[in-house]
């Protein structure tokens, strides 16, 4: 079908679009706000920023590309490697949502609550388990991220 080749173009670009961003993202959060280091007050200010920020934004980009690759992997069913690479990247995607969703996100609405002097006891527990989260999410959504560009290379010389 001629029009599948511009479909799966864009989808790609769209793909790698979107999964770039998310783990640029992340990575930038990663290595530029140690969050660890921040005094409680300076930690809390961050922390609820980067919620008001992110917090919609991100998920729906890591929405939109998990269904973008799920259709790139349907659009490449008969070819069984291409298959493979765009499923192992969509597994990916979806473990990284889950940690957002399941283990990150409950704690933001907790943090969100917070001010400087009203900080819970166990506020750097929890500030580490959300960090702790934070890099598990970020080593699945690179690992998504290599795999998407192996997907688009073995793809486009197939």
């Amino acid at each position: 079908m001629p029009g599948l080749g511009y479909l799966s173009t864009i989808g790609q670009a769209l793909s790698l679009l979107l999964v770039g961003l998310l783990a640029g993202s992340m990575y930038g959060i990663w290595f530029g706000y140690d969050i660890t280091r921040y005094s409680p007050a300076s930690f809390v200010e961050v922390h609820q920023g980067a919620v008001r920020g992110l917090n919609t934004l991100l998920p729906l980009m890591g929405l939109a590309a998990i269904v973008v690759v799920v259709v790139l992997a349907v659009l490449t069913r008969q070819r069984p490697t291409v298959l493979m690479l765009y499923g192992a990247t969509a597994l990916g995607l979806v473990a990284a949502g889950l940690i957002t969703r399941l283990l990150n996100q409950p704690i933001n609405d907790a943090v969100m609550g917070w001010s400087a002097n009203t900080l819970p006891a166990d506020w750097e527990t929890l500030r580490n388990s959300w960090w702790s989260w934070h890099a598990a999410r970020l080593g699945a959504t690179i690992l998504a991220l290599l795999l998407l560009i192996a997907a688009v290379f073995t793809d486009r010389s197939a």
